[in-house]
């Protein structure tokens, strides 16, 4: 691997001047010495395993610091480079497939020789990449052609290494020592390199190179080929992060094979999926693009599927991420909602365990599999510092049941519903106010334990940050909504007491939140309430998902609704987290002031609720117009919230996620919202609220809305003062109901 230039290296990692009170917030904070947004990286994602390579398909860690090919929070590859008798070759197009499967380079030589004397003069040879993952292994092919006149002799050759860094040191945190690399194996036409973990578990990757190349080494490998005119032979490299013995694809019909059962699993996972189709071409764009993103970042579980957070800092288990996600998608295919609610079911937290920030009852945050993790040095092998998880969980689990009517389901996981309110009961309100709070229990664990979970994110008016026990606004409104949920599963299991016990305690938390949290100065609800049980009286984006949950009198959402949709908040893409002229607004932090496309989409959903239908489609056109603007039109995890700039796109973040799971499910979500959808499924009827569709949108088609085992074809037309619905497909016996 060649010396690393220091001064030209691009590295994101964490903040080591950290103070005593930030130093928890590690795990969201990312120090950025320059921007990634140039380097258009390039993500691949299957399972456990995920590979950031840039536009030649290559990984060279001094040009981003996320590059590589990673496996269970493990970067198994460092460097991975092409090069053609030791140029790089010249980039002719770079494209990941429209349903994420691969990576399709294409690319030629450049010159070769002095000047005047070139011993190969560029674009005689087109090389094609394509590379893809499957089962914790990369896989590639270079096919190449020798366009030329004559013969070409010339080497491909490839420089690899791997350090087997920890995610967490890859976005940057130090480690006091490390464990030991141990000595490369090269064996006939594999190289192994391997590295003995603090924990003691080795972690190995294994290089292989078909057919065997003319040079093999612990650090490179090289091809000497000659073509005639017209000539095409193919290379094969695979790259295995076990334990070396992945599926032969050392021929055209071997990795034909592997890549065929990967795009069969890819298509398995979307085949349950509700379709749809607009007459905008753009929107398609856009809402392709999310759907593969998302079930890319699908993993399956034991349990059913499970979205991973995102790529490259959260690709793992995340409980409020997941659940999010699953909300906004259980209309389209309900059973990522089973796959989430039974793996956290099965993971939820039994004991009180501190440095996990664990009690009874709670769900997870989040969860890790790197040596740092299993070590203790960050606390995320299995950690629970979220507030909002707990409740959201209780939520999604009624959603499910409303959604499918699947009561052997509810009836497997009711323990764990139960236990969850347990966990808000007895445990989540600290000081005994009546409203859940949180304070982390341990040192490394996260301050801030909302979705909003950055150390400056919940502060007073002036700017002072809030100290815990805090009370989050939008917390409540789960709570309230976690209790109704779990009482009408109760009510449907039988437990009519249990029911109407929940159903009261929500209805005097609604009105101690109006009570307590109304600004009626601000036109909204305050933020949070800190230990001393002064409110934060801050204009946040948090007030909006009061109204997803119902909390909010029809009054006070109306006041709420038209301050969201202020110049204040609302900047032509969308709302911004924090209202412009508040003391910590900043429209390029990571939270306090730019725009979240899931927050969006959660407010809007809050917003049809109530009937705000025009807020709604504001809300879609403007991140529908975002969208166009960014590459292959997905919408990454987070933008700058900077006013829209006439012909501009918007502003990026520069180490925003993306693919990032609850983004990609914005657009289903914000579609949903316009169309009023809502199932009863004993009844065997898929109902449309109040439907409007935006200008641009004249035609929307849905193909196969699930009903039961039952399913229906609707075409929406807009209409000059309606949205009409007409049925052009069923099978089964299944009801559509439109309420104008």
């Amino acid at each position: 691997m060649p010396d690393k230039d220091p001064g030209s290296e691009e590295r994101i990692k964490y903040r080591t001047d950290l103070t005593s009170d930030e130093y928890a917030d590690v795990s969201a904070y990312l120090r950025v010495e320059s921007g990634q947004i140039e380097i258009q990286p390039r993500v691949l994602k299957e399972g456990n395993s995920f590979a950031v390579f840039n536009v030649f398909g290559d990984i060279l860690s001094m040009q981003s610091g996320e590059n590589g090919l990673f496996c269970n929070d493990t970067r198994h590859l460092s460097h991975y480079e092409m090069r053609v008798s030791n140029a790089r070759p010249l980039l002719l197009s770079s494209t990941v497939r429209r349903d994420n499967s691969v990576l399709s380079v294409d690319a030629t030589n450049p010159d070769y020789g002095l000047p005047g004397q070139y011993q190969l003069r560029r674009d005689q040879i087109h090389l094609q990449r394509t590379l893809f993952l499957w089962n914790d292994v990369c896989y590639e092919r270079i096919k190449i052609r020798n366009f030329g006149a004559g013969a070409i002799d010339f080497l491909l050759q490839f420089m690899f290494d791997a350090d087997f860094a920890d995610i967490f040191e890859v976005r940057g945190q130090r480690r006091r020592r490390r464990g030991t690399p141990l000595p490369a194996e090269v064996n006939g036409n594999t190289v192994r390199l391997a590295y003995r973990g603090l924990d003691g578990v080795v972690r190995s990757t294994h290089l292989t190179f078909e057919p065997a190349p003319s040079h093999i080494s612990p650090t490179s490998a090289a091809f000497r080929l000659s073509l005639k005119p017209g000539e095409t032979t193919a290379c094969f490299v695979t790259v295995d992060c076990k334990c070396g013995r992945a599926k032969a694809a050392a021929s055209e019909r071997g990795y034909a094979l592997c890549l065929l059962d990967a795009r069969r699993a890819r298509r398995a996972r979307r085949a349950r999926e509700a379709d749809v189709y607009t007459s905008n071409d753009l929107f398609n764009e856009w809402s392709n693009r999310s759907a593969a993103d998302l079930y890319m970042l699908v993993s399956d579980t034991e349990y059913g599927p499970y979205p991973y957070a995102g790529t490259p800092w959260f690709s793992c288990p995340f409980g409020r991420d997941a659940i999010i996600a699953a909300l906004h998608y259980l209309w389209k295919d309900p059973g990522i909602a089973r796959g989430v609610l039974g793996f956290l079911a099965a993971t939820q937290a039994t004991e009180v365990i501190p440095e996990q920030d664990a009690e009874p009852g709670k769900i997870l945050h989040e969860t890790r599999r790197g040596e740092m993790a299993m070590l203790g040095e960050v606390p995320f092998r299995l950690y629970y510092g979220s507030v909002d998880s707990t409740p959201l969980f209780v939520v999604l689990a009624g959603a499910y049941f409303e959604r499918t009517w699947d009561r052997e389901f509810i009836e497997r996981i009711w323990p764990n519903v139960e236990a969850a309110i347990g966990w808000i009961d007895r445990y989540a309100d600290l000081d005994g106010d009546g409203f859940v709070d949180y304070v982390k229990k341990t040192p490394n664990g996260l301050a801030n334990q909302g979705w909003k979970d950055s150390f400056d994110s919940v502060f007073h008016a002036d700017g002072r940050l809030a100290e815990a026990p805090i009370s989050i606004c939008e917390v409540q409104g789960y709570v309230f909504a976690a209790k109704q949920a779990a009482a009408r599963l109760a009510a449907a299991l039988g437990r009519i007491v249990q029911a109407q016990t929940w159903m009261e305690q929500a209805e005097r938390l609604r009105e101690r939140f109006e009570a307590t949290f109304w600004c009626d100065e601000l036109g909204t609800y305050g933020l949070a309430l800190d230990r001393h049980k002064q409110l934060c009286r801050v204009r946040a984006s948090n007030a909006g998902h009061a109204l997803l949950c119902g909390i909010a009198s029809p009054e006070r959402a109306a006041r709420v609704a038209q301050t969201l949709m202020s110049t204040d908040f609302f900047c032509s893409w969308g709302i911004r987290t924090v209202a412009e002229g508040e003391a910590r607004y900043n429209p390029m932090s990571y939270h306090n002031g730019s725009v979240w496309p899931h927050d969006n989409a959660l407010i809007a959903m809050g917003l049809a609720r109530y009937g705000f239908k025009q807020e709604v489609l504001k809300i879609l056109t403007g991140l529908f117009n975002a969208a166009i603007f960014m590459e292959q039109h997905r919408l990454p995890e987070l933008f700058c919230g900077f006013n829209r700039r006439a012909s501009e796109g918007p502003v990026l973040y520069p180490v925003a996620c993306t693919p990032q799971a609850w983004a990609s499910t914005t657009v289903a979500s914000l579609l949903a919202s316009c169309l009023g959808i809502s199932f009863d499924i004993p009844a065997r009827q898929v109902r449309f609220h109040r439907p409007v569709l935006p200008p641009f949108l004249e035609r929307v088609t849905i193909r196969d809305i699930s009903v039961g085992d039952a399913s229906v074809d609707v075409d929406f037309r807009r209409q000059p003062t309606e949205v009409s619905a007409t049925v052009i497909g069923r099978r089964g016996k299944v009801d559509v109901l439109v309420a104008h």
